[in-house]
């Protein structure tokens, strides 16, 4: 590698990094403040486990900036060299633009490969990492999930309401029980309560004093003539479960959770005929399988795919702006996404083979940037 490629090769590299970060970021921000920060300003989580859970996102962000990355830096780079007239003197210097973008293809190959490391076990201990933390962190102080003054729908299938809180004395206590399409239909009310922590049960037991609750129509919870009736109670007992919050839902396995040996055992499985599965529905799961695997892969290619379009398109805009060579890359990086999720959709049916067709984004912007190397290289 001579001078003028390292000189190209360093300048990708650094801006593409800094495009990675900036692209990781952003996403880390909408994942930390959509599932962390909200707890940790309750007090569920301190600020070092708040800390750790967020260096957990590291690499699940990246499989989603590497390739928006590379694609944003290669136009930065290419557009700002394309206006200060350099790539206009390489060439007149005899230099192809195949020559010119040999590092640059060099480095989508390294970007392929830490890629697929990223996508087939960085990224799948990391979300397992994550969740065991967040499920721990819970577990140790199970009572932050009731927080005064504060409509709590943390439990599925109720919303609660608590005025004050006073350790676990509660007081000015509302439940509402919903049905599958979210409709109230039970209700209770209670001035006192009093919550402790079943360890052995992994629930929540509610104790409410002086409890008044109202039953209605099950089949039309929102018709308040069918209402059944009201009920006074002394004393009422109502279990929280916290498992669908800690344990069993915190802690199942996505099939993108799964490493690439995760992967192949689960595909191995769903090949086998099962006595106590429909084919139809082996099928399915198979091809989820299946669209998962394809879709870890084609998404480590989309690096090399990105870099393909990205180079002669860099050389071709000739704009140093960086707000127009950013809103370039991500236009181009939400088509591919969205052709992908437009696949994935599909999972469902296996006949048109959508394990197949998440690949078709990668084919169009490599066929797309072959030709634009034609047509910038005859230029």
């Amino acid at each position: 590698m001579n001078l003028l490629h390292r000189h190209i090769f360093a300048s990708v590299f650094l801006t593409c990094a800094a495009s990675v970060a900036l692209f990781g970021f952003v996403l880390m921000i909408g994942n930390a403040m959509k599932d962390l920060l909200g707890p940790m300003l309750a007090g569920q989580l301190e600020v070092d486990t708040f800390v750790r859970l967020v260096g957990l996102l590291v690499p699940f962000v990246i499989y989603y900036a590497l390739p928006m990355g590379m694609l944003t830096g290669i136009l930065l780079v290419l557009g700002r060299m394309s206006s200060d007239r350099e790539i206009t003197a390489m060439r007149a210097s005899g230099l192809s633009v195949a020559w010119l973008s040999a590092p640059i293809l060099f480095l989508a190959l390294l970007g392929v490969v830490a890629a697929l490391f990223i996508n087939f076990h960085f990224m799948p201990v990391a979300r397992m990492a994550y969740k065991r933390e967040f499920a721990e962190a819970v577990r140790q102080n199970p009572l932050s999930f009731i927080v005064e003054r504060t409509f709590i729908r943390d439990f599925p299938g109720v919303v609660l309401y608590v005025g004050e809180k006073d350790g676990n004395e509660l007081k000015d206590f509302w439940l509402w029980e919903l049905d599958d399409q979210k409709r109230v239909r039970r209700f209770a009310r209670a001035d006192t309560g009093r919550l402790d922590y079943d360890e052995a049960g992994n629930k929540l037991v509610l104790t409410l004093e002086q409890a008044q609750a109202e039953a209605r129509d099950d089949k039309d919870p929102e018709n308040f003539r069918m209402v059944h009736g009201s009920a006074a109670w002394e004393r009422a007992t109502f279990d929280l479960p916290l498992s669908q919050l800690t344990g069993e839902r915190s802690m199942k396995r996505k099939l993108k959770d799964l490493t690439f040996p995760q992967l192949m055992a689960e595909w191995a499985r769903f090949q086998t005929p099962a006595p106590d599965l429909a084919k139809d529905e082996q099928d399915k799961q198979l091809m989820r399988v299946q669209i998962t695997i394809h879709e870890k892969f084609a998404t480590a290619f989309s690096v090399l795919s990105f870099a393909l379009v990205a180079i002669p398109l860099g050389i071709k805009v000739s704009r140093k702006e960086t707000s127009a060579n950013l809103g370039l890359g991500l236009l181009l990086a939400l088509g591919y996404y969205f052709a992908t999720v437009m696949a994935g959709l599909l999972d469902n049916s296996p006949a048109w083979r959508p394990d197949l067709l998440i690949w078709l984004p990668n084919i169009a912007f490599q066929g797309m940037g072959l030709w634009l190397f034609y047509k910038v290289d005859r230029a």
